[in-house]
């Protein structure tokens, strides 16, 4: 089986707009609430920003790519419809927010027109396929997992009108162990092997009880990915939790099965999905990348050689993941001129613009120069309580405060690493995977309810190391910047960069933390 014998024309879902139109139009004349409405536009990729005045639109963009065609489409509608605010997602999408109805309506359809598909971006649908994002280019891979995930993204739309899941189900591929898509604590992630094979990994995932992946298969054949998806689609399906909508993800099956249970009733799954459904062996194979250097170098603290010889990438992170909408414009005008050239969405909220020549990737650095300053800078923030319904936290807010602060006290590069902020426990800004992590909540100060956040300490993603952060107590909003700048000045007397204080001073971090709890 190819790709083609599955894909879904994106023209087609074109036809389901109208049940999503009639629902917005409703609910913005207050004739549905607030719950009613998510339960029908989540699964269009939309949502309902806080207080129902406006909406945001999440693009599906599978393995984090977008090509210059699909870039320049998000440029139009900067340029078009007034986009005024983006957001890079943890899972590799393209929000765009502040949108009313009718330039809702018109984005979500025309996107379709460049083969960008918004349905099932939220609700109880599989969601985007998420990837290393420099596989393909990156030296010292172990192999290229795209094109697999790709063909992955698009069986999993097959299921979006299949019998309704529990809940969404979230996908990922790594090419080596940074992990950086968490494929080892996803619903289902493919992990790969030097061997040029996966390890299959499943029921994990982060958020209120969160658990990592149980390794259910090893050295399985690429070729052999969606039997692994199809056996999963239907476990969820029989075993996931319809009642309590709380517990209907599928690291609670791990609860409800115990791990060996689980693992049993999985491989008893796949067993029978390759018995009836022999059809799904896939032939897809990395495509060559055709450009070549062009004798130019680069070099930067943001330009990276790609395995390709003579071709660069160039890393890009506005501060929390929120670019200026006229930057994206003017980067898509730059990149028009650059054959080949593509922007690939990373997990940890920032882009690499890739497949560029020497002088291209020096003129790229050159207008991303808003990127992040530092590795602090690329701290991890989700959108935040300002506009997510579910938010409790401000977590735009305080990466902004805490990179002032942090500026203002002249903090050298390395004294601080990357950290995570989630405005709730959803983790949403992959709170528990960092070394510091916090997620938004509400302390009660002199009778008032203060924004205040619960600090996680010693999280990882590597695979081989992951653990998730260890709740240390909760801080105040607005001293959260002291605390950091506190830890920073620690580091920085010490001489050592903050990894090796860290691993020299064990417990230390809590022993700082500890004067900002309340």
């Amino acid at each position: 089986m190819t790709q083609q014998d599955f894909r879904i024309d994106p023209q087609s879902w074109k036809a389901d707009l109208p049940v999503f139109q009639e629902a917005t139009r409703r609910f913005y004349a207050g004739d549905a609430s607030v719950k009613e409405y998510k339960g029908i536009s989540g699964g269009f990729g939309s949502y309902a920003q806080k207080g129902g005045k406006a909406s945001m639109l999440r693009l599906r963009t599978p393995g984090g790519r977008l090509n210059r065609e699909k870039l320049a489409f998000v440029a139009r509608c900067v340029r078009q419809y007034g986009v005024d605010k983006l957001h890079f997602t943890t899972c590799q999408t393209i929000q765009l927010h502040d949108l009313q109805p009718d330039v809702l309506f018109a984005i979500m359809e025309e996107a379709l027109d460049v083969g960008i598909v918004t349905r099932g971006g939220g609700g109880d649908f599989p969601r985007n396929a998420m990837v290393s994002p420099l596989s393909g280019v990156e030296p010292g891979e172990y192999f290229d997992v795209m094109p697999w995930a790709e063909a992955a993204s698009e069986y999993l739309m097959t299921f979006i009108k299949a019998q309704k899941m529990p809940r969404k189900l979230k996908v990922g591929f790594s090419n080596g162990p940074a992990n950086l898509p968490h494929a080892t604590f996803r619903d289902l992630g493919f992990a790969a092997r030097p061997d040029g094979t996966f390890d299959v990994y499943s029921a994990g995932g982060l958020g209120i009880n969160p658990k990592l992946g149980l390794k259910v298969a090893e050295a399985v054949p690429p070729c052999e990915i969606l039997f692994h998806i199809r056996a999963m689609w239907e476990l969820f399906l029989a075993h996931g939790n319809y009642e309590n909508r709380a517990k209907a993800r599928t690291r609670y099956m791990q609860d409800t099965l115990g791990a060996e249970g689980y693992m049993a009733a999985y491989r008893e799954t796949l067993a029978k999905v390759k018995a009836e459904h022999p059809e799904l062996v896939l032939e897809v194979s990395p495509a060559p990348i055709p450009k070549t250097g062009d004798g130019s170098s680069a070099a930067g603290r943001r330009i990276l050689a790609q395995k390709q010889e003579g071709l660069y990438a160039v890393h890009y992170h506005p501060l929390g993941g929120c670019p200026a909408p006229e930057q994206m414009a003017a980067l898509s005008d730059l990149l028009s001129g650059m054959p080949g050239a593509e922007l690939r969405l990373a997990p940890d909220e920032s882009a690499y613009i890739v497949n560029l020549t020497g002088q291209e990737a020096m003129a790229v650095a050159e207008l991303t120069a808003d990127s992040a300053r530092d590795l602090f800078e690329t701290s991890v923030a989700c959108i935040g309580a300002s506009i997510c319904q579910q938010g409790v936290g401000d977590s735009q807010k305080l990466l902004r405060d805490c990179v002032e602060a942090v500026r203002a006290a002249h903090l050298k590069d390395g004294a601080l690493p990357q950290i995570h902020i989630s405005g709730c426990p959803s983790s949403c800004g992959t709170h528990q995977t960092g070394v510091i992590g916090f997620h938004g909540g509400v302390k009660v100060i002199d009778k008032a309810p203060t924004p205040a956040f619960t600090l996680h300490l010693y999280g990882s993603d590597r695979q081989g190391q992951e653990r998730f952060g260890k709740q240390v107590g909760m801080l105040l909003a607005r001293d959260i910047p002291s605390f950091l700048v506190r830890l920073g000045r620690t580091v920085e007397a010490s001489g050592l960069d903050f990894d090796a204080w860290c691993a020299a001073n064990p417990g230390a971090m809590e022993t700082i933390a500890a004067d900002f709890l309340v």
